[in-house]
């Protein structure tokens, strides 16, 4: 499908779209940075968006003085923050029926919910690495009504690692000539990274009813 092959290409050629971006809109980029983390993490209809890839890129071309890295660390941090809370609000004012909607992805909640019932509230701070899951927890959280208070510490500590962690990242590495070089694998790798704890969950799972 064309919508498919152009969210595969923007996310394995991200340096480049970024790129783009910040040589047709300058500052204004921060604003968009700012939509698509708070968009991803703040509707579950939505969590096909590039997270991981984009904030490594972001520090890659923060290196490059493309992007102050205060304001950059600041507007994706209160984005990430900000989506995970509206997130936890929308499947708090849901409840259960969220398993009874159309446009919602089940199977996504399913895993979220398996997620969450492994790892408890640690799941909001854990998930912000795992694309999809990242942005089914906080609406699973709201379903099973976790106590906000509870729900917003994890949402700050995880939503400031994500961002410190994958922008560092990308700043000191994302221009080094072999990386620069090979982006595209960068990104899968940093996909490969994000989704192991599934696939060790999964394994794990598979294995207990054999023994």
């Amino acid at each position: 499908m064309d919508w498919l092959h152009f969210l595969l290409d923007v996310l394995l050629h991200i340096d480049k779209h970024l790129a783009d971006l910040i040589g047709e809109y300058g500052t204004l980029t921060y604003a968009i940075l700012f939509a698509v983390i708070f968009i991803e993490t703040g509707f579950v209809v939505m969590p096909f968006l590039p997270g991981d890839s984009l904030l490594f890129a972001a520090g890659a071309f923060a290196a490059l003085e493309s992007f102050e890295m205060p304001t950059l660390l600041s507007l994706l941090a209160l984005a990430a923050v900000l989506g995970d809370t509206v997130n936890y609000w929308i499947g708090r004012s849901i409840g259960q029926k969220a398993f009874t909607l159309s446009w919602v992805n089940h199977q996504h909640l399913l895993k979220a919910q398996a997620f969450y019932d492994t790892y408890g509230g640690k799941t909001i701070v854990l998930a912000r690495f795992v694309p999809i899951v990242r942005t089914f927890a906080p609406f699973v959280a709201g379903i099973g009504r976790m106590r906000y208070r509870d729900f917003l510490l994890f949402n700050l500590i995880g939503g400031l690692a994500w961002v410190l962690i994958c922008v560092f990242a990308g700043y000191f590495f994302g221009n080094i000539p072999v990386v620069k070089k090979n982006f595209e694998l960068a990104i899968l790798a940093i996909i490969v990274i994000s989704i192991l704890p599934i696939v060790i969950e999964v394994w794990k799972a598979r294995r207990q009813p054999a023994e």
